[in-house]
């Protein structure tokens, strides 16, 4: 029989376990009288167990930023002093600014107001990014599909001051096997994907608005993820669902959008890009599918998915090791292989090319291939090492019925 301890314990943990904390920032200026209420509020319950307060380095680092023939100046230290200094008699220091609670976290944080905020976190990009450039970047309205390489994505855009708007989908939530690819910790397992990133997107950009469409992408929604408001600037396709990435293509082709989609090839990387913005008469995948309808590729088992999607990528490009790999699913293995660093490698890649697009900068219309395998293992190029991957997909290719 169970003791009161354990009785207690288990009614604790199944209700804790339960429980709801939102993935959304709330935002406070302590000059007004409500939003000091609110703090107050929030630290005497409890609920905001941490305070994170830097707002000082944060001024120091605004200053030198608008003042840079200042920064090496050796009365800098004093310059700065005698600005800091008249800030605080305007009011003071906690009352400056803005602050960030975030629920999930138990954590509020000092900030800069959102056009100072961005100012100093993109100032590291100048000018491998231009102002111009980042500001087309910041205020383009993103969407993704699919949170595995989808994440990685997402982060890489955010990371380098792009997406302030970005919608999200995917119906998926973290598993333990998820782990060994999605920049997420055993803390969020059985989070929805598209939770778990928003929290990541707000903590690297608290003022971000991140759409959330937790259901995924379906006949009756992806309209909606397109349309909005506000309409869409670009879309990444990271889905499995092979018919709803034909959707994607639809909508996107009525939207004259441009669709980049990546995919994981062992190490390596396979980084598709269709630009329906320039010519909405391409065909769908470029063509590699063949003639095929949403019904057609709605009706694929999961094998049947992973053929598809094979023949997407091509065989000849697909690595000795996934080759193996897609032959021993169902025998040997659950799924298809992924591994955390390609889906990085991904997420770089496809960041590139969205901020590429959206600044009108020239970049693939088609395939590129970025192989880890090729630029850093001795004798890639051999032609030993050569004809070996060549027998390899024609063997599989046979086996593998394309």
């Amino acid at each position: 029989m169970k003791n009161a301890i354990d009785r207690t314990l288990e009614k604790t943990i199944s209700r804790k376990s339960k429980m709801v904390v939102e993935s959304k920032p709330l935002m406070f200026d302590l000059s007004k009288t409500k939003d000091k209420n609110a703090v107050s509020k929030l630290l005497s319950s409890g609920k905001a167990q941490r305070v994170i307060d830097d707002y000082q380095e944060q001024l120091h680092e605004l200053f030198a930023v608008k003042n840079p023939s200042l920064v090496y100046a050796p009365n800098f230290a004093d310059i700065f002093a005698k600005y800091f200094s008249n800030l605080e008699k305007q009011k003071p220091l906690w009352r400056h600014g803005r602050w960030a609670y975030f629920p999930w976290l138990g954590t509020i944080t000092h900030i800069l107001e959102d056009v100072d905020f961005q100012r100093v976190r993109t100032a590291r990009n100048r000018n491998l990014i231009t102002k111009e450039e980042q500001e087309r970047f910041y205020n383009a309205v993103i969407g993704i599909g699919g949170l595995s390489v989808g994440n990685s994505v997402a982060l890489a855009i955010v990371l380098q001051g792009g997406g302030r708007h970005i919608r999200l989908a995917d119906f998926d939530r973290l598993a333990l096997s998820n782990t060994n690819r999605v920049n997420a910790g055993v803390q969020n397992l059985g989070l929805s994907k598209v939770e778990i990133t928003a929290r990541q997107i707000y903590t690297l950009n608290p003022y971000a608005k991140v759409e959330l469409f937790r259901e995924g992408l379906s006949v009756k929604n992806i309209k909606k993820f397109f349309s909005g408001p506000p309409k869409l600037d670009i879309v990444v396709d990271e889905l499995d669902n092979i018919a709803i990435k034909f959707l994607i293509r639809q909508e996107a082709k009525r939207h004259r959008l441009a669709v980049v989609m990546a995919a994981d090839n062992g190490d390596n990387a396979v980084v598709d890009i269709e630009r329906y913005d320039k010519n909405p008469k391409q065909k769908f995948f470029h063509g590699r599918l063949g003639a095929v309808s949403y019904k057609q590729l709605a009706s694929l088992d999961k094998f049947g998915i992973g053929k598809t999607i094979t023949k997407h990528i091509g065989p000849e490009n697909i690595t000795i090791r996934m080759q193996e790999s897609l032959l021993e699913m169902g025998k040997t293995i659950v799924s298809w292989p992924q591994l955390g660093g390609a889906a990085l490698l991904n997420g770089s890649a496809v960041a590139y090319c969205v901020r590429k697009i959206l600044n009108g900068q020239p970049v693939e219309n088609n395939r590129a291939l970025i192989s880890l395998d090729e630029k850093l293992i001795p004798g890639y190029h051999s032609l030993v090492s050569h004809r070996k991957r060549e027998k390899s997909v024609k063997e599989f290719k046979k086996i593998f019925g394309l």
